[in-house]
């Protein structure tokens, strides 16, 4: 599992699960406000974890006379650059996320209209397609291979 992935969700982030009452209305502003700082705070740890990446390949960049040494060096520093390079992707779906929420379409699937669900979005909380969708989605993609 990619690390990103480990980091999802809302006890990770620091957040404790979103408790609905009974009778409460979806997606209202409690909820809203628990998913904004939910996904601000998920946005600023990537930030952070591209900042020392940043800083520790500026650090670490070093003229290996050896070249085993250069090549592992640049082996690492790769990996290091395509894990940043899907943060980098995911910050960006965080971001339309908190589009979604601004324009009070956040938590609403883009295929059918359905709610998505408070515990699905804790999980996920950049989910677009409800769990529904979600599952045709992934069956027609193992079908085209």
């Amino acid at each position: 599992m990619a690390e990103t992935e480990k980091k999802e969700g809302a006890r990770a982030l620091g957040f404790e699960p979103y408790v609905v009452d009974k009778d409460e209305e979806y997606m209202n502003a409690d909820q809203e406000e628990h998913f904004r700082g939910l996904l601000l705070e998920w946005k600023r740890q990537l930030m952070e974890e591209v900042d020392r990446t940043v800083h520790h390949m500026q650090d670490e960049a070093t003229n290996f006379p050896d070249p085993n040494d250069r090549a592992t060096q640049e082996s690492e520093f790769s990996l290091e650059l395509r894990t940043r390079d899907r943060e980098r992707k995911l910050i960006r779906k965080i971001d339309e996320a908190l589009e979604r929420l601004d324009n009070d379409e956040y938590g609403y699937c883009e295929a059918c209209g359905v709610e998505i669900g408070v515990r699905r979005l804790e999980a996920r909380p950049t989910a677009t397609l409800c769990i529904d969708c979600k599952t045709l989605d992934e069956i027609r993609e193992k079908q085209r291979g």
